[in-house]
C-alpha cells in the first residue's frame, strides 16, 4: 500500500499525519555519507540517524535485539524486516527524547535503507525528499580511503584490502540497484572526490532550492 503525501500513517502503534520528510546519503563505503550526515545532522531543524548508531544502541535484551543477535553472531545476514523494525524503534526513541521532532525538523538518514526491500518497508513511513549519491568512481581512491580510516580507528581487519573489496562488491550487487528505485527526478549526483566542504555546499545548495517557505528550517517554521 502505498499513501498519499500528508496522508495519516500508523507508526508506533499511533497516528501520525504526515510521513517523516527525509534526504537520504547513498554511496559505497568510503564515500563519505556518514561525515556529510553528521554535518548536516548538526544543524537545526535536522536530525541525523545512521544505521550503525541504531545497532550500536539497540537494546540486545529486547526481542528485537536478540533476533538481531542470533542472526549477527552466526555471521548471517540480518533480515530486512529486523533491521527496518530495529530502525523504526530507534526514530520513536528520538521523538520521545525530542531529539527528534517530525512535525518541524528534517530527518537525514546514511546506511538504511540499504536495498531496496528495505525501502519498500519504509515507504510508508519516509517521504522521500533527496537522495544525495556520493559517487567515487576511482575505486582505487574509496580502498585507499578506507584503508586510512580503519588504521586511524585501529580496526586493523577492516585494513585489509581484500574484505574492502568485498563490501565494494556487496554494495554494487545489493546496494546500487536503489536508485532506479528512487529514479533520477529525486536522485542528486554528488562528486564525492571533492573536498567535504564542497561536497557539503553541493548538498546545501539543492536543500536550500526544495525550500518552500520562509519558515522552513528555522526555529518558527510556521513564520
Amino acid at each position: 500500500m502505498t499513501l498519499q503525501e500528508g496522508a495519516p500513517v500508523a507508526i508506533f502503534g499511533r497516528i501520525v499525519s504526515e510521513k517523516y520528510r527525509t534526504y537520504l546519503f547513498f554511496g559505497a563505503p568510503g564515500s563519505g555519507k556518514g561525515t556529510q550526515g553528521t554535518t548536516l545532522g548538526s544543524l537545526p531543524r535536522f536530525y541525523h540517524c545512521a544505521c550503525g548508531d541504531v545497532f550500536r544502541r539497540m537494546d540486545t535484551r529486547s526481542p528485537l535485539g536478540r533476533a538481531f543477535l542470533e542472526y549477527s553472531s552466526k555471521g548471517q545476514l540480518v533480515p530486512d524486516e529486523i533491521t527496518v523494525e530495529l530502525w523504526k524503534v530507534s526514530i520513536e526513541h528520538a521523538v520521545e527524547a525530542q531529539a527528534f521532532k517530525p512535525d518541524i525538523d528534517y530527518l537525514v538518514l546514511d546506511g538504511i535503507p540499504r536495498n531496496v526491500r528495505q525501502a519498500e518497508l519504509m515507504s510508508e513511513i519516509i517521504d522521500v525528499k533527496r537522495v544525495f549519491h556520493l559517487s567515487c568512481p576511482d575505486r582505487d581512491k574509496v580502498v585507499a580511503r578506507l584503508k586510512k580510516r580503519a588504521l586511524k580507528d585501529n580496526r586493523l581487519d577492516d585494513a585489509n584490502e581484500e574484505v574492502i573489496r568485498r563490501r565494494l562488491e556487496t554494495y554494487e550487487r545489493e546496494s546500487k540497484p536503489l536508485l532506479q528505485y528512487y529514479g533520477p527526478e529525486l536522485t542528486v549526483p554528488v562528486d564525492a572526490t571533492e573536498p567535504p566542504v564542497v561536497v557539503l555546499q553541493t548538498i546545501l545548495s539543492h536543500i536550500v532550492k526544495d525550500r518552500k517557505k520562509p519558515g522552513d528550517f528555522t526555529e518558527n517554521p510556521n513564520s
